[in-house]
């Protein structure tokens, strides 16, 4: 069972993450890991902690001599900016984890909450993620990320100008980015339990990512809109196998891959923390205030996507091993290969 955690605080001295179950034989380097990092650092609207951050892994255990070894693959990102750590603040910040989780692990001090639900975690995120795509890029299934829109601006001229304005503004900005996963053979996930279908897991791992408040699979809620008649996808046998001319399901079926393209949207609403800050209430007096202020971005969307990336590439990396098996690469692309010839048989 392929699994990561990580572990870490947004201004503490490092992130970390242990990916376990990946298997033995990927040829794996900290420049596969730190070029995902670099693309996570960037898009419009990133804030001035990325101008101090330079994401880089150190990998600690797991990797010798340029391979995996099938033991858990530890990974080490170093925070640059450490000086808020023992900065407190009691004055919580509306649409952040901040009161609610003041409330639930009875804090007085809400640098206890934001250094952990920060989004800074999710450096930890890719570089685990990084070594899932590396893995994946072994069987031809490739993962992208685009911008559907930003702040309602489908074009990057005019999103770039939206960000602009709204940070003069003291305001900040969400949107909508779309993860692609290519060349997935059909049949990975299962509709036997509710826990075990692809499309679940994929929208879980998504909604989980901070700021992420909806996710749709292929026409998603457009489909409500339609009938039946014009949303499934027709099924032909051409050329030896089975296949669909539209793509309207994203790529799952019955909780399972079926041979199209993944297609995942995800909704980002707008970066909590504001220049300009909204009403609150002080945590320590109980009386009205304006929240805390603290450096962020003003926009995060492009920056989502590639985290969007990692988390799709984690879900379909687990579950390509829970149906292919292997504790080395050459087994798991034999179990692979074998796979794809029985279907070119069916």
């Amino acid at each position: 069972m392929l699994r990561f955690l990580t572990a870490g605080e947004s201004h503490g001295p490092a992130l970390t993450a242990i990916l376990e179950g990946m298997v033995a034989g990927l040829t794996l380097s900290e420049s596969d890991i730190n070029s995902e990092l670099k693309k996570r650092q960037g898009g419009a609207g990133r804030g001035g902690r990325m101008q101090i951050e330079e994401d880089k892994v150190e990998i600690l255990s797991g990797i010798r001599q340029g391979k995996t070894i099938g033991s858990p693959i530890a990974l080490l990102i170093k925070n640059k900016s450490t000086e808020l750590f023992d900065t407190p603040f009691t004055l919580p910040r509306p649409g952040h984890a901040d009161l609610a989780g003041a409330l639930k692990y009875d804090q007085k001090d809400l640098r206890n909450i934001l250094e952990r639900s920060s989004a800074r975690e999710t450096a930890a995120r890719v570089a685990a993620g990084a070594v899932c795509k590396k893995f994946l890029s072994e069987f031809n299934i490739k993962i992208s990320s685009s911008i559907v829109h930003i702040g309602g601006k489908a074009k990057k001229a005019e999103w770039e100008k939206a960000i602009e304005e709204v940070k003069a503004a003291g305001d900040s900005l969400g949107g909508v980015f779309e993860v692609k996963v290519e060349n997935c053979p059909p049949g990975l996930g299962s509709f036997m339990e509710w826990d075990r279908r692809l499309d679940g897991r994929l929208a879980l791992a998504l909604m989980s990512i901070p700021a992420v408040k909806g996710v749709e699979i292929g026409l998603g809620f457009e489909q409500t809109k339609l009938p039946g008649s014009k949303v499934h996808d027709e099924i032909f046998y051409v050329g030896g196998k089975f296949s669909h001319k539209t793509n309207n399901a994203g790529g799952l079926e019955g909780g399972m891959t079926n041979g199209e393209p993944i297609i995942l949207k995800a909704a980002m609403k707008p970066i909590s923390t504001l220049v300009k800050p909204l009403k609150s209430v002080d945590l320590a007096t109980k009386k009205p205030t304006e929240a805390h202020v603290e450096r962020a971005d003003t926009c995060a969307v492009e920056a989502a996507g590639i985290v969007g990336e990692a988390m799709a590439a984690f879900e379909v990396a687990a579950a390509l091993l829970d149906k292919f098996g292997g504790d080395t690469l050459p087994e798991t692309q034999a179990n692979f290969s074998l796979y794809l010839k029985r279907l070119s048989v069916i």
